[in-house]
């Protein structure tokens, strides 16, 4: 049974968050006042729990009808998991969509504007957890607790706090990862206020590395926090991911901090799951390879993104729907050549983790809007690792797995080749555990002199292709713009073309830009 206590009281609790703007130094709106919903105690779970459901659901009535933002988008386009997900990887070489929707064909090409739907989506949707985190924050003091009489509730709550800390860090990553100098807000600043200032991105990094090292101790230890929730192995990853990125982010690498905070991982309390696929399936919430997952359940935790999205819109063709768990296909999402390329021929791959599907598919995108372009990879599936599907056949059960073990494993590797420490020796056994388990032997496996900066790229996608890494990996290479690397539809050609270094980030929402005077546009934009 999943653990998703927190998740079901958010969508059930009368703290009901109305719709809220993207205006971080505006309180969210909510149908209840702080002087009467507080009075119950159980308010303040409902509460935190709220701010971890704007991962997982798009508004107050699942899987739509009562938006958390701008109504005039799309409900179900708004997920947080869905837009963070089609940024990370419908520009890359492991994916792209079918759909003919100029702002979804963008991101196919690498060809959007400051008016795209879907990066003006993600940038009010992080701004929209942030909001939220804010005002748990604002309405969880030591004062604000003395005054309605629930001082004893004050060690709970501190948990709650670093909570609420760690998902406004994991949203102001993803902020400054895609946007890069966006404004910083937190729960000490007036509400009310002129228009918040643009921050460079080395200043939100800092605030982001301090929060993390400052909560981390009031979370439960690595891996003993309940499914979906944070704890030290997920601030860990989360510090990785940072540190990692900390060259783009800063211009100063920072590979030994992203080592030490690696290992606190790899030698914690995980252990790789022995079948990669059911990493993917209704119950992976027993994996015990899975550090921070976003709860989706067809019953209780329903919206038209995350895994309803990722398992609906890969089928199509002549995959019989009943297979994936669902009720029909969407005909959306297929792998790129350049994916399938990196796994071994001939077909079918001895590697497991080749989950494509290539009858009545070709494997070269001729055309990005026909679905029998390119292979399909049903990689998610709403069927449990027994076979049984999923509680729901139109709203998934896939639990998102946004950090996990074997991402720790590849990110070791890369660290120890990057002078961050560790050993290469050590590198080698972990991918060779992943290999391992795809191929089901040692048939796989490779030694120390196999392992380069290139092969540990190469693996990350064989091993984490489709999880929204990639767009992050390509730009730490270099090779996410410019013309070093190309694949098919960079930046609109069939064949791929270069595009220029400035669009590593996406720009600032035009809308935003006319609202706040404070703000200036990325460069390209």
């Amino acid at each position: 049974m999943k653990s998703i206590k927190l998740m079901t009281l958010a969508l059930a609790s009368a703290l009901l968050l109305g719709t809220a703007a993207c205006d971080i130094t505006t309180e969210p709106k909510s149908t209840v006042t702080d002087a009467n919903v507080f009075n119950d105690i159980n308010s303040y779970k409902a509460f935190i729990a709220k701010v971890y459901a704007g991962l997982g659901v798009t508004g107050q009535q699942g899987p739509a009808g009562r938006p958390d933002l701008d109504p005039s988008f799309d409900e179900g386009f708004s997920h947080y998991v869905r837009l963070l997900w089609q940024m990370n990887e419908l520009p890359t070489d492991e994916a792209v969509i079918a759909w003919n929707d100029n702002s979804l064909q963008e991101l196919n090409t690498m060809g959007w504007s400051s008016m795209n739907d879907f990066s003006t989506g993600m940038y009010n949707r992080v701004f929209f957890q942030v909001a939220m985190a804010n005002q748990f924050l604002r309405e969880t003091t030591s004062e604000k607790l003395a005054e309605r009489g629930h001082q004893a509730l004050a060690e709970e709550i501190a948990g709650y706090r670093a909570e609420a800390r760690y998902l406004r860090a994991l949203s102001y990553w993803h902020g400054l990862d895609l946007f890069g100098d966006i404004p910083l807000v937190t729960d000490a600043d007036d509400l009310g206020a002129e228009p918040p200032a643009q921050e460079t991105r080395e200043r939100v990094f800092a605030f982001v590395v301090d929060e993390l090292n400052a909560i981390r101790s009031a979370l439960p230890p690595v891996g003993a926090a309940e499914f979906g929730r944070a704890d030290q192995g997920a601030v860990a990853m989360l510090l990785a991911k940072l540190y990692m990125g900390a060259e783009e982010y800063t211009g100063v690498p920072a590979w030994g901090s992203a080592m030490s905070e690696v290992e606190l991982v790899v030698n914690g309390p995980y252990q790789l799951d022995d079948d990669y696929q059911d990493m993917f399936l209704t119950d992976n919430d027993a994996s015990p390879e899975l550090i921070f997952a976003v709860p989706q359940d067809g019953d209780n935790i329903r919206s038209w993104g995350g895994t309803t999205f990722l398992a609906h819109a890969a089928c199509g063709g002549s995959i019989d729907s009943g297979d994936i768990g669902v009720d029909f296909c969407w005909w959306g999402l297929r792998a790129q050549p350049e994916l399938v390329d990196l796994f071994p021929a001939p077909e079918p791959t001895p590697d497991a983790r080749a989950i494509f599907w290539t009858d009545g598919q070709n494997k070269d995108i001729n055309e990005l809007t026909n679905f029998n372009d390119g292979y399909a990879a049903p990689k998610y599936k709403n069927v449990s690792s027994g076979g049984i599907g999923g509680s729901n056949v139109t709203h998934a059960s896939i639990n998102y797995p946004m950090f996990r073990l074997g991402d720790a494993y590849l990110m070791y590797a890369e660290l120890a080749l990057r002078g961050g420490g560790g050993s290469t020796g050590q590198a080698v056994t972990y991918i060779n555990a992943l290999r391992e388990r795809a191929y089901g032997d040692q048939s796989g496996n490779i030694v120390e002199g196999d392992l380069t900066l290139d092969f540990v790229l190469d693996e990350r996608a064989r091993e984490v292709y489709w999880e929204g890494h990639r767009r992050m990996d390509l730009i730490r290479y270099g090779l996410f713009t410019g013309s070093d690397y190309v694949w098919q539809w960079k930046g609109g050609a069939q064949a791929g073309q270069g595009v220029e270094p400035c669009r590593d980030v996406f720009p600032l929402p035009a809308a935003e830009l006319s609202a706040n005077p404070r703000l200036s546009q990325s460069e390209c934009y």
